[in-house]
């Protein structure tokens, strides 16, 4: 009896051990799904999408694909052996928030992203900033648009790592950006350095979002002047008062806004509507930030189907006003914005993707030629919403929502 209960209490206790290994087996698997995304993606892109010998990446893949591109002040330029600014830094910013989650692994990551963005920089012209495209590869424009994106990734690197030189880097932005700061109109930044046809939401709203944050990062009142003054500009001029929206552009030739509305725009200004809020704790930006959501809830979100919500933008834009809705969610937990986009990146995982891992623009309402070649801005910034997914499910500590 005793041989026989033994070998009984041995395999009961077998029979436990093996299904507590496959529960911590299954946990492994499941626990991290949005992480798993994002990651995959970002490695899927630096795989895909680097130009070893440049230690730089194409601007689309199949890299041999090389279309105008239609970003520039001077109309369409085609595209060139590696990468513009503008893409690039999306990936920049992925590589942030993977360091959100695991900082040793993902340092080498973000020394190499820091070493690359650094070859679009132009120390010739004063001052110095990042001009659009590599600069040891050719000369081109500096955009105060893309020294404020450049400036944000440096500041979010900062906060990370402590590094004094990003701190550096992120107010050598701002100060390239202030350089463009003009009175007429009440002040603001035009596109392009040198041509003051037009102040735009992407210049302003970018702007505003890299000084609240140097501010936050170092006490300094500077910053926080700035910040509020591209804030107020940017909500007494462009912002719709009924649609609660963010319009395009001021045109300086005649005073009128373009009305052009995307997406972004009004994402930056959620976000920095938020961050006043946190260093004020007037409720007045509060107030601001829940009206931008819901004026561009309202405004973007639209259904196919029934219950698919989708929005025709750009995915980069998507993304950044995802971050405006991430960082509201953050202070008021109402899940309404966010959970449009994740059911949105939801569908884009599991039906818009083509052979190679990539997404296409279908999960944005919009038709997409088969076997279209995909941009990097497009790819890199789908690694950034998952893994701001991860952040909000509390993936990297398991108290999200």
């Amino acid at each position: 009896m005793t041989l026989i209960y033994n070998v009984m209490r041995f395999l009961i206790i077998g029979f436990i051990a093996i299904l507590l290994l496959q529960n911590c087996l299954h946990k492994e698997q499941t626990q991290t799904p949005y992480f798993d995304k994002g990651e995959e993606i970002f490695v899927s892109v630096w795989d895909k999408y680097r130009v070893h010998h440049h230690n730089l990446f194409s601007e689309y893949y199949p890299s041999t694909f090389a279309p105008d591109l239609t970003y520039f002040q001077e109309g369409s330029r085609e595209a060139q052996e590696v990468s513009f600014l503008w893409p690039f830094s999306g990936l920049f910013s992925s590589t942030n928030i993977l360091m959100e989650f695991d900082p040793d692994h993902y340092q080498p990551y973000l020394d190499s992203m820091v070493i690359a963005v650094e070859m679009y920089y132009d120390s010739l012209r004063k001052p110095p900033g990042y001009q659009a495209y590599p600069v040891h590869l050719d000369y081109s424009d500096r955009y105060y648009d893309d020294n404020g994106l450049v400036g944000i990734d440096y500041i979010d690197a900062y906060n990370l790592t402590n590094n004094k030189n990003y701190l550096h880097k992120a107010k050598e932005a701002m100060a390239f950006i202030m350089s463009g700061w003009c009175d007429d109109y009440g002040g603001g930044v035009p596109w392009l350095e040198g041509v003051r046809d037009q102040k735009p939401a992407c210049t302003n709203g970018k702007a505003a979002v890299l000084a609240i944050k140097i501010y936050q990062a170092t006490g300094n009142d500077l910053y926080l002047n700035y910040g509020m003054d591209f804030y107020h500009w940017m909500m007494n001029t462009l912002k719709d008062d009924s649609l609660h929206i963010i319009w395009n552009s001021l045109l300086t030739g005649d005073g009128t806004v373009q009305k052009h509305a995307y997406t972004y725009n009004t994402g930056t200004m959620i976000q920095s509507a938020v961050r006043l809020y946190k260093i004020t704790e007037q409720p007045e930006y509060l107030n601001d930030a829940r009206l931008l959501a819901e004026g561009s809830f309202n405004y973007y979100v639209k259904y196919k189907n029934g219950d698919n919500p989708y929005i025709r933008d750009l995915p980069w834009f998507i993304v950044v006003l995802f971050r405006g809705y991430h960082e509201l969610y953050m202070v008021d937990n109402n899940p309404k914005y966010i959970n449009a986009i994740i059911a949105m990146a939801d569908r884009a995982w599991n039906e818009n993707r083509d052979a190679n891992g990539l997404f296409n623009k279908a999960w944005t309402g919009r038709e997409t030629p088969e076997n279209e070649p995909c941009w990097l801005l497009d790819e890199a910034c789908m690694a950034e919403l998952y893994l701001r997914i991860a952040l909000i499910k509390g993936e990297n500590n398991n108290n999200g929502i």
